[in-house]
């Protein structure tokens, strides 16, 4: 590939291989995005097994290249595939991607999603000296049949023909695309943290925890830092992609890991909160959270110290329901609604638990409820109690950290209602700044690390801070506490249920 000279502009190839589709962006060296593209995926489900096919990936990552390629072609003066600096990926983590020497799938990918190997879970916490206990301590996570490692070990055991073949196994989808450009079977730290069998404190493989699993290290992938260099497009990938052969191709970083990245968080005191379907607080901290409730830790690569993430089962699955029985599914009913019920919902409160939760405790048997109706209760007084619930959850996360804010972000779906978006700085009683651009942040992100300008966020980010307004703060405090008591409450009385239907 011939050298940019300093009065061309250089663009970066991002890409995230996500679960539902294969998204990419072509970001040139001020942050712009000049051109992008998406292909669905297909998820295969069998009963509790979920699984996808790694020839997907690929398929779509061609067809995604060469559609922004030819965009970018079309509408950016100047622009040629020799100008891309750099192809970087983010992706999802947790998966198992088995294959043979000639880095061809053996099977399909099994996902983060699919917890077959409780028995396998079982046998190398009998297998492991210090058990379940000592795998947190060394890996950062809990010991669970989702993790990679059980689930080698479930395919020896159960698929015997298909677990000889393997020669290399992979963590991440985007690290089978980076297979698939360069020839190299790598992984990043923080996605290869998830695959059950890193300590994270060294960021190598722990030989001891291999040894109990009766896996072979030399399967697993090389690790790297995510802004290094692991490989160059190879010719049989630039005649399918039509990326030019020789450009660089980064290691990337785990989806939860670009997302820390996208919002700025690099040290201690430093928040991001996601309002998804479900959600999140993430910071990074010198240590791994391995003593609180569900928390999920990840060597973060990029900086110094790991990115440490308390998540929650209930966030914007809350404002969808509480919008769809309140208002309609209208969401600018219900905007209106919560805008009409004062802070502390008139003396209603709700534990917002729909699903079970991760958080303060793991209880997926749980169920959320509602305290303090009167006849005087109205659907606005519901429907803001509802995400005042979701608000008062995340100072409890929020509470679980050493470190006291000094600053908080919010992205998500949530994020678009600016009633929640007030509630949430009401009640943590702390500036919360809501990014306006958040869907291209993480493909700037990864960019940054292409050009070596951590600085690109802030160039581009466009924000809207919402300040605590006194008042409502005040009034908040006064009804946390009472909050807190609701889950011990709510669950003895689910347990008193269970004994009565037994």
């Amino acid at each position: 590939m011939e050298r940019m000279d300093s009065n061309t502009t250089a663009y970066a190839a991002v890409f995230d291989a996500g679960t539902t589709a294969l998204k990419g962006a072509l970001v040139a060296a001020d942050g712009r995005i000049v051109a992008s593209g998406s292909e669905q995926l297909d998820l295969i489900i069998d009963g509790d097994r979920r699984e996808q096919d790694p020839g997907q990936w690929w398929r779509a990552f061609c067809l995604v290249s060469r559609h922004m390629l030819a965009s970018a072609e079309a509408r950016e003066p100047g622009f040629a595939a020799d100008r891309v600096a750099g192809i970087i990926f983010s992706g999802q983590m947790q998966d198992l991607i088995a294959l043979d020497g000639d880095l061809r799938p053996v099977r399909n990918a099994i996902l983060y999603s699919d917890g077959r190997a409780e028995r396998q879970e079982q046998t190398l916490a009998d297998a492991y000296c210090g058990g379940a206990d000592r795998f947190l301590a060394v890996v950062g996570n809990r010991l669970e049949g989702g993790l990679p490692l059980p689930k080698l070990m479930w395919l020896r055991d159960d698929e015997p023909e298909s677990f000889a073949a393997i020669r290399h196994v992979l963590i991440s989808s985007k690290d089978y695309l980076i297979a698939r450009l360069t020839g190299a079977a790598v992984g990043d730290v923080a996605a290869c943290t998830t695959a059950g069998a890193m300590d994270i404190h060294t960021g190598r493989w722990d030989a001891e925890l291999c040894v109990a699993a009766s896996i072979d290290p030399a399967m697993l992938p090389r690790l790297h830092r995510p802004q290094d260099i692991v490989g160059k497009v190879g010719e049989p990938a630039r005649q399918l992609t039509g990326f030019a052969a020789g450009t660089p191709v980064y290691a990337g970083i785990g989806d939860a890991g670009a997302t820390t990245l996208a919002s700025g968080v690099s040290r201690p005191g430093e928040y991001n909160i996601n309002l998804g379907t479900s959600g999140w607080i993430a910071t990074v901290s010198p240590e791994p959270f391995t003593d609180k409730p569900g928390a999920a830790n990840l060597a973060f690569g990029v900086a110094p110290g790991f990115v440490n993430a308390v998540p929650f089962l209930n966030a914007g699955d809350v404002h969808r329901w509480a919008s769809r029985v309140f208002a309609g599914a209208d969401y600018g009913t219900a905007h209106d609604l919560i805008e009409g019920s004062r802070p502390g919902a008139n003396g209603v409160l709700c534990l917002p638990y729909l699903v079970g939760e991760r958080f303060p405790v793991m209880n997926p048997a749980i169920r959320g409820a509602y305290v303090g109706i009167s006849p005087d209760t109205t659907k606005a007084d519901m429907l803001r109690a509802a995400l005042e619930g979701v608000a008062f959850s995340i100072r409890q996360g929020m509470e679980s950290f050493d470190a006291p804010p000094e600053t908080i972000s919010l992205i998500g779906g949530g994020a678009r209602e600016s009633a929640w978006c007030q509630i949430m700085a009401d009640v943590l009683a702390h500036p919360v700044e809501v990014f306006a651009n958040a869907d291209i942040l993480p493909a700037v992100a990864l960019a940054s690390l292409v050009f070596d300008k951590p600085g690109l966020i802030r160039d581009v980010c466009e924000s809207v801070v919402y300040a605590p307004r006194p008042a409502a703060a005040r009034a908040y405090d006064a009804v946390y506490p009472a909050f807190v008591t609701l889950y011990p409450a709510v669950d003895a009385v689910g347990r008193g249920l269970t004994i009565l239907g037994s």
